[in-house]
C-alpha cells in the first residue's frame, strides 16, 4: 500500500497504514497467482462498505464501484474493485481467529480503560443463518462489550456441536480483563471460566440459573430464609433504586452477601466471595410483576451499589449491542455462511459499530450515521479516523 495521506478537515493529517496496522498481520489464504487484489485493499472497502450501510458482498462491491476515484486517492487498486464474488471467497478463508486477535488488539489501543469496568460476555444467534441444503445450524457468536463506553471487545464463534462454555475461554484469551468486572449469564457459570478470570486478573459476576439446579436451590433457599428473619445474623449490603418514565415505575433491590462459608463446594470456584439477589418490581400501568434473580461473585459482599450497577450494565448489552447489531445492521438477516465468512463478516459488524460509536460529532443513531457516511466521504473520513 502507498504512504498516502488522509486530510480530515479540523484534523491533521494522517497516513491510512496508522489505522489499519493492527491488521497488517494478518495472513493472506490466497496463494499469490490468485493474489489480483491487495488484501489490505479489501479489508479498507469492506470496513467502508459496512459502515456505509453495505449488509453483504454484493453490497460492498457496489459500494466500491461507487467509490472508486475515493478510494484511488489513498489505496493501490491494481485491479480496481473486487467482485463479491472475490469478497467473499477470502473472506470465507480468512483465518477468524486470526482477524479476531488483530481487532482485539487495535479495541484495546484506542478504548480507554477505567478502574472498576464492566466486561459484558453473552450470546446471541443470527437466526437466518441456519443452512437447509446443508444441514448446518445457525451460527452463534459470543461477543464481549465494554458497557462504559460503549464498544465491542472481541467476539468469537461458538464451534459446531458445542456452546459458549467452549467459546468464553478463548474469547478470554485475548481480552485484557485486568482490573474489570466480567459479567457472564448462567450458560457461562462455570469453575473453569470463573478461575479463567481470577488468573488475568479480573473479577466475574455470573447469573445463577437451573444449569446448576441444586446450587441454584440452595443460594433461593439461603436468601429466603434470610429475608424471613429479616437478614438478623447475616451480615449484607443492600440498594434500592426506583425509575420509570411513560406510566412504566420499576423498582430495583439488590441484597449481597459475604456470607458464605455455609456452602460447601465453595473452594471449587476461585476466588468466590459473594451471593447476590436483585428484585426487579416493575409496575406498567397499574400490572405489577416482580422477578427475582440469584448470583455469585467474587466481588466483596460488602458494596451493593457496585454489585447493581454490574448487574444493570449486563442487561443492557441486550439494546446496546444485540439491538443495533439486529435493526442498524440487520444481522439476523445475514445468509453469510460460506465457510469462515459468517465469523469474519461479525468482525467487520463490530469494526463499523465501534467506529460509528466512537465519532461524536453526528448527533444521530447508527442507522443515519451510516447513511451519512455513504454520502459523503469527509464524513467517512472522521468515523475512520476522528
Amino acid at each position: 500500500m502507498r504512504r498516502r495521506r488522509v486530510v480530515i478537515p479540523g484534523l491533521r493529517p494522517v497516513s491510512i497504514e496508522t489505522v489499519f496496522d493492527y491488521f497488517g498481520k494478518l495472513e493472506d489464504p490466497r496463494v499469490d497467482r490468485t493474489k489480483h487484489h491487495r488484501l489490505m485493499d479489501m479489508l479498507v472497502i469492506a470496513i467502508c462498505g459496512v459502515i456505509s450501510g453495505a449488509n453483504g458482498w454484493v453490497g460492498i462491491e457496489q459500494f466500491g464501484l461507487s467509490k472508486l476515484e475515493w478510494f484511488r486517492t489513498f489505496l493501490d487498486l491494481p485491479n480496481g474493485i473486487p467482485s463479491h464474488d472475490t469478497f467473499g471467497r477470502v473472506f470465507a478463508r480468512l483465518n477468524p481467529k486470526q482477524f479476531m486477535e488483530c481487532f482485539a488488539a487495535w479495541i484495546s489501543s484506542v478504548a480507554e480503560a477505567t478502574g472498576g469496568r464492566v466486561i459484558a460476555i453473552d450470546g446471541k444467534t443470527l437466526r437466518r443463518s441456519f443452512d437447509k441444503a446443508s444441514s448446518k445450524s445457525a451460527v452463534h457468536m459470543v461477543s464481549a462489550w465494554a458497557t462504559e463506553n460503549g464498544l465491542v471487545l472481541g467476539q468469537i464463534q461458538t464451534d459446531a456441536k458445542s456452546n459458549e462454555i467452549t467459546a468464553i475461554p478463548r474469547l478470554l484469551d485475548v481480552l485484557d480483563v485486568e482490573g474489570a468486572v466480567v459479567t457472564i449469564d448462567a450458560m457461562g457459570c462455570q469453575t473453569k471460566i470463573a478461575k479463567k478470570i481470577v488468573g488475568q486478573g479480573g473479577d466475574y459476576l455470573f447469573s445463577l440459573k437451573g444449569n446448576h439446579e441444586t446450587f441454584h436451590q440452595e443460594v433461593i433457599s439461603f436468601f429466603e430464609d434470610a429475608e424471613r428473619h429479616n437478614f438478623q445474623d447475616v451480615p449484607h449490603s443492600y440498594q434500592e433504586t426506583t425509575d420509570g418514565d411513560h406510566g412504566r415505575v420499576e423498582t430495583r433491590r439488590v441484597w449481597v452477601t459475604a456470607a458464605i462459608d455455609w456452602f460447601q463446594d465453595k473452594k471449587r470456584w476461585k476466588g468466590l466471595r459473594s451471593f447476590g439477589m436483585v428484585e426487579a418490581k416493575r409496575d406498567v400501568d397499574g400490572k405489577v410483576s416482580t422477578e427475582r434473580r440469584y448470583f455469585i461473585s467474587s466481588l466483596s459482599g460488602d458494596d451493593a451499589d457496585r454489585f447493581g450497577e454490574a448487574v444493570r450494565s449486563h442487561w443492557r448489552i441486550e439494546n446496546s449491542l444485540h439491538w443495533c447489531l439486529d435493526i442498524g445492521f440487520r444481522e439476523d438477516d445475514s445468509r453469510i455462511r460460506s465457510g469462515n465468512a459468517a465469523e469474519n463478516f461479525a468482525v467487520l459488524r463490530h469494526i463499523a459499530i465501534n467506529l460509528l460509536k466512537k465519532e461524536k460529532t453526528s448527533k444521530v443513531g447508527i442507522e443515519n450515521k451510516r447513511l451519512k457516511a455513504g454520502w459523503d466521504t469527509g464524513y467517512m473520513l472522521k468515523v475512520l479516523f476522528g
